[in-house]
Order: C-alpha cells, then sequence, then structure tokens
C-alpha cells in the first residue's frame, strides 16, 4: 500500500473527461486503525476488500463523497487533492467557484467537482467513467500525518507533491 500511494502523486485522473493530477493522497491498510477495514468488511466497505484497481467511495459524516483508489487486497489510497487541468468549467459550475485552487483542495471538494457519488463504488478505474493516466514526471513528494482521523494520528501516511498550491492542507 505505502508504495504504491506515493506513486499516484502526479498522476491524471479523469472522471468522464473531468479531472486533474494527482497532489495529494492518504493511505490506509487493515492492520491501520483508521482505516475503514481495520474491523472487518461490511456493506459500507466492501469495496475496500479489492480487488485492486477500483473505486472504494463513501461518504463522510453523511454530507461529502470521497473517492479512494484500492491499491491492495485490503488497502486503499484517498485522494485529497488534484489539481484541476480539465473540465474546468463543469468543475467551477459544480462546486459554485471560480477560484481554481478551491475546486479540488479536499476529498469531498474533489468528488463535487468530478461528480463522484456513491453510484462509482465498486467501479473499475481502467474503464469509463474513470481514466487513469501515467504521469509524465517524477514530481518531489514529502510526507505530512493525516487529516480529520483521531486514530494512528501519528504516522506519516499522507503523500503529497511538494510546494503544490492545490492540496488540501500545506505540511
Amino acid at each position: 500500500m505505502h508504495e504504491v500511494a506515493p506513486d499516484l502523486i502526479g498522476v491524471t485522473l479523469f472522471v468522464d473527461g473531468v479531472g486533474g493530477l494527482i497532489v495529494e493522497v492518504e493511505a490506509y491498510d487493515q492492520e491501520d486503525p483508521a482505516s475503514h477495514a481495520y474491523r472487518g468488511r461490511t456493506p459500507r466497505n466492501q469495496s475496500m476488500f479489492g480487488p485492486p484497481g477500483h473505486a472504494y467511495v463513501y461518504r463522510s459524516y453523511g454530507i461529502h463523497w470521497c473517492l479512494n483508489l484500492v491499491c491492495a487486497e485490503v488497502g486503499a489510497a484517498l485522494i485529497r487533492a488534484l489539481e484541476p487541468t480539465a473540465g474546468l468549467d463543469e468543475q467551477r459550475r459544480r462546486r459554485g467557484t471560480d477560484d481554481v485552487r478551491a475546486l479540488c483542495s479536499g476529498p469531498g471538494k474533489l468528488c463535487q467537482a468530478l461528480g463522484i457519488t456513491g453510484e462509482h463504488d465498486g467501479l473499475a478505474l481502467d474503464r469509463a467513467p474513470f481514466r487513469l493516466g501515467e504521469r509524465t514526471n517524477v514530481p518531489e513528494i514529502v510526507t505530512a500525518p493525516r487529516i480529520g482521523i483521531t486514530r494512528a494520528t501519528e504516522l506519516s501516511w499522507r503523500y503529497l507533491e511538494a510546494g503544490s498550491r492545490y492540496v488540501s492542507r500545506r505540511p
């Protein structure tokens, strides 16, 4: 899991042609008490139990959708932020803002901007509506503690593109 998560920084993510470059992710695995998979399989988290290459989408606090890329048999990377590059007008309309930095600078904002909902849970990431593209260069990556959790807060399993102005919160 922790080999894959940093490799997602700089990858392009599109949903129906709308998206951008991944600049921030958080890693979660089954041994992690902050992970949805920690206490075992449930109807809510079943997509997180594989197979890899699928979306795990859940609602956070009953309000915001969050997108995870399942990267291991029981492990996923929460996509926290994108640098928007495609479908900007659609992202602005969905988010109700013209500020490009505010479009995808957080997991809930990102899902709203890309139109991701619970309907995307369990879908394969290698076919429509998703499209992942290889990174064209290897960005400098920094680590930081994860955000918005109460367990395993000491772990620096948040990976960010160094210096990106599009991350949800600077380390």
